[in-house]
């Protein structure tokens, strides 16, 4: 197999069409389409479905797919340990942050990752704990920021920080801003509607496993994936919410709420690191894990 023919299948496959994988691999498209062509010939099975609306992998094209981003994430490795040969960090890092995590840290890391590792690029997305381990295992990703991950055999993982969540209403009257000074029991708690998240995310695991500890069981008003979703909720009246007090502080108007201490017990959730341990990191992974550490540390002070 040819490394160039299954850059081209791969970029056809997730962008969903020839047209548009042309325009980002800078490849005329009939070059693309004759390139793709010959690999399902070498390999006897056709790889792609093809019709007026663009192309998607067939049971095969899938099966090739998972192997291929493999493969190409290895070479991207091995290239980057050969510059370490130069002495210089280079290669492709992609990081996997929570929403509520990626507005804190993404500019601030980012800004010092330019600074350290200017021969290096990074990538940063968001997503929910449950399917960003996915991606650490299939190799979309190089590391994550996890809440709550449990440990298994496929990941490497390193505790960072614990955050306490709080109870977040809308804030009425002369109400002050920030941490109110009276705090709410998780017996109180499971009386009041929750806007929270679907499982199996990390805070509605905790906040269910926590009630049913002391015999109790959340009201959902709603369930809704977002966290700026959730606040305009709340900031709407929809109910309340349970959440980290940076996922507040830094959201658009955080004047909008009030916040409350849970106790008996209190709230509080683990944030890790975590890699795929079935690959070797790289230096320069090895280099932006520090990068995180030292920058959700230096945020969590300053908190």
């Amino acid at each position: 197999m040819d490394l160039r023919q299954l850059e081209y299948f791969v970029r056809v496959a997730e962008l969903g069409g020839f047209t548009r994988a042309s325009a980002a691999l800078g490849v005329a498209q009939p070059a693309l389409s004759r390139q793709v062509r010959l690999l399902e010939v070498e390999l006897r099975q056709n790889l792609l479905a093809r019709d007026g609306r663009g192309a998607v992998p067939t049971d095969a094209g899938r099966l090739l797919l998972a192997h291929a981003r493999g493969i190409l994430h290895q070479v991207a490795r091995a290239r980057e340990e050969l510059g370490r040969v130069r002495g210089a960090l280079a290669g492709r890092v992609a990081v996997g942050f929570p929403p509520s995590l990626a507005r804190l840290l993404t500019v601030p890391l980012t800004r010092a990752f330019r600074s350290q590792m200017p021969d290096a690029t990074i990538s940063i997305g968001e997503g929910l704990s449950a399917a960003m381990q996915e991606s650490l295992v299939n190799g979309r990703l190089d590391i994550a920021v996890l809440y709550n991950v449990r440990p298994c055999p496929e990941l490497d993982i390193m505790a960072l920080q614990r955050e306490d969540l709080f109870l977040v209403q809308k804030r009425t009257g002369n109400q002050p801003e920030g941490v109110a000074a009276t705090s709410i029991t998780l017996k109180a708690l499971a009386r009041l509607p929750l806007v929270i998240p679907s499982r199996p995310n990390a805070i509605r695991m905790q906040v269910e496993s926590e009630m049913a500890g002391i015999g109790c069981r959340p009201v959902i008003a709603l369930e809704i994936d977002g966290v700026s979703a959730i606040l305009d909720l709340v900031a709407d009246g929809a109910g309340c919410a349970v959440l980290s007090r940076n996922a507040v502080t830094n959201s658009v108007k955080p004047s909008s709420y009030t916040l409350r201490a849970i106790r008996g017990p209190a709230l509080r959730t683990q944030i890790s690191m975590a890699a795929s341990s079935q690959r070797p990191a790289t230096l320069t992974q090895q280099a932006t894990q520090n990068l995180i550490r030292d920058t959700l540390a230096n945020i969590m002070d300053k908190a």
